[in-house]
């Protein structure tokens, strides 16, 4: 296996320091879909929070938190 020059570990570094990681495309992937699927959510649940994600550019995870946040504040 070849070793990264010193300069491509610089530009992976700065690649991963800027960017979110997320797994699949726009963090729709298989394994995210199916996690979801296992926390017992129903298809159309997990279809919308994906849609959604994509559009507002955020994760499913930043959805459910402004939701739940939204909720809260509704009942305070």
């Amino acid at each position: 296996m070849a070793r990264m020059t010193e300069e491509e570990a610089f530009a992976l570094d700065d690649f991963v320091t800027n960017n979110e990681i997320t797994l699949g495309p726009n963090g729709s992937g298989w394994l995210s879909q199916r996690e979801m699927r296992l926390w017992g959510l129903q298809n159309i649940t997990v279809n919308y929070l994906l849609t959604k994600a994509m559009a507002d550019h955020k994760s499913p995870a930043q959805l459910i938190d402004e939701l739940v946040g939204k909720e809260i504040a509704a009942t305070v």
